[in-house]
């Protein structure tokens, strides 16, 4: 069997979840919620192909609001088999019941959850794996209506960025759709993940 490249995900690639060492495949489509849902984000969730993954970001909101917004869609996720992650602190993850959490920085060391980064640069992609981030979201690879008129990656430089990706799953994120994906190599991404693209 040839060598795997470093970056080569495994086609069952997990997560783990401690201290219970429970494992789950990470998932490959990736919804980030976004002010442009609000209406139809649960119908959009309800949607996604079954063992999605779902960032709830949704800055906006009241805190109380976010944590009302997050135990409906934990209800959807758990009987569609997504995995939910809270864009905050773990503390807050652990305690609202999300799967996982997605921040730029934090402690170095394990976690009890997993945890997904931002990544725009090779700064943050450094920053990513020092706080060992299993997911790393690296954008914009393309214009996004997000930011419009924001300065894109491009396929060049998103290569030459994915290739500081030592071990994590490593998702294209940033004018994404399902035909983007097909064009990636699998051998260094391992997914992508979008907003309108997947609502």
């Amino acid at each position: 069997m040839p060598p795997r490249h470093k970056n080569q995900p495994f086609l069952n690639k997990q997560i783990t979840f401690r201290p219970t060492g429970a494992r789950r495949t990470i998932p490959r489509r990736w919804l980030m919620t976004d002010p442009r849902l609000d209406g139809r984000l649960l119908a959009a969730v309800r949607k996604l192909r079954f063992g999605s993954g779902v960032i709830l970001r949704h800055y906006h909101l009241p805190q109380s609001a976010r944590i009302a917004l997050l135990r409906d869609l934990r209800r959807i996720c758990r009987r569609r088999g997504h995995l939910l992650f809270w864009a905050g602190t773990e503390r807050q993850a652990l305690r609202f019941g999300a799967d996982g959490y997605h921040a730029r920085t934090g402690t170095l060391g394990q976690s009890r959850l997993p945890r997904s980064a931002a990544a725009h640069n090779s700064r943050e992609m450094l920053a990513a794996r020092r706080v060992r981030a299993g997911l790393i979201l690296l954008s914009p690879l393309y214009a996004t209506a997000s930011h419009p008129g924001a300065r894109v990656l491009g396929p060049a430089r998103f290569r030459q960025l994915a290739g500081q990706n030592c071990g994590a799953a490593l998702i294209a994120l940033g004018g994404m759709n399902a035909a983007r994906a097909q064009m990636q190599n699998r051998r260094i991404v391992h997914g992508w993940a979008a907003i309108s693209a997947l609502a």
